[in-house]
């Protein structure tokens, strides 16, 4: 029932339609690329720089070409699969993490609620942009590095979030039965008290997924992130920059606006999510 009510509630906001449209495209990917390899970096100077909508011996080119020759719609595409990667892959390390350490928290309570919420504050206080560039730095660059970058600075939500649902929920009458029924520790924050918490972390995680996808982004930007020839959003728009005053503007417009779209549609979502709770 918790379930069913969460994802009627998804799929009712026009963003997840959105969200989920983006997923598509970057499954199938393989079948909707003009380009067969549009992370090549091969000079084609018979298609370099095509405006959208022109016609080659590969076919429609429907956002153009870049200064490569490659097709523009094939890299935007495929750059689709890098930012929602990174953010299933953040939003997963962080459930990993941030679900036994709230659930701890606020199930013992005392000395080791005392602990783990300072830890939380702490970490908590660092921007959380600043902390990702030190974590690439010391892990290097690259996609993996990211992934694993982002997913350690955001826990921290994904266990306040659920320290405060379990402060709440350990209260109830349906916990006094577990423990009166001889129930263990672990059963009764795992199976009794966590899925229970689901609606609120539903909540969290969509806001943690745009916050991946706009990191991804800024770092691919820095030049931290993705690495050439891999297309990115973020490395897209660093790359297609100086055409902003030129008539080629719509190559760095283009991954802005799904950016922007894409961050849009997860926050509205998980405003409305929070409304339904």
């Amino acid at each position: 029932m918790i379930w069913s009510s969460n994802i009627q509630a998804f799929t009712r906001h026009p963003g997840a339609w959105f969200i989920i449209g983006l997923i598509l495209c970057a499954i199938f990917a393989p079948l909707l690329v003009l380009d067969s390899s549009p992370m090549a970096n091969d000079m084609e100077v018979g298609r370099a720089m095509l405006s959208p909508g022109a016609e080659s011996n590969m076919g429609t080119h429907w956002f153009g070409t870049d200064k490569f020759g490659r097709d523009h719609f094939s890299r935007v595409i495929l750059g689709s699969r890098i930012s929602l990667t990174v953010g299933l892959i953040a939003v997963s390390i962080s459930l990993v993490i941030g679900i036994p350490v709230g659930a701890a928290a606020g199930y013992f309570g005392g000395h080791v609620d005392q602990f783990l919420s300072w830890l939380m504050s702490v970490l908590w206080s660092i921007p959380t942009l600043l902390l990702v560039i030190a974590l690439t730095f010391v892990l290097g660059k690259g996609l993996t590095q990211v992934f694993i970058a982002v997913g350690l600075t955001m826990w921290v939500e994904v266990a306040r979030v659920v320290r405060g649902q379990f402060l709440a929920e350990k209260q109830k009458e349906y916990v006094e039965a577990a423990k009166v029924l001889g129930f263990g520790t672990r059963h009764i924050m795992f199976k009794e008290i966590l899925p229970n918490t689901w609606g609120p972390l539903l909540v969290i995680c969509t806001t943690n997924f745009a916050s991946a996808l706009l990191i991804e982004s800024g770092l691919s930007f820095l030049g931290i992130g993705a690495q050439p020839p891999t297309p990115s959003w973020g490395s897209m728009i660093r790359d297609y920059y100086p055409y902003l005053m030129t008539g080629k503007a719509y190559l760095s417009l283009i991954p802005g606006a799904l950016i922007a779209a894409s961050v849009l549609s997860l926050n509205s979502l998980s405003t409305a999510l929070s409304k339904d709770q």
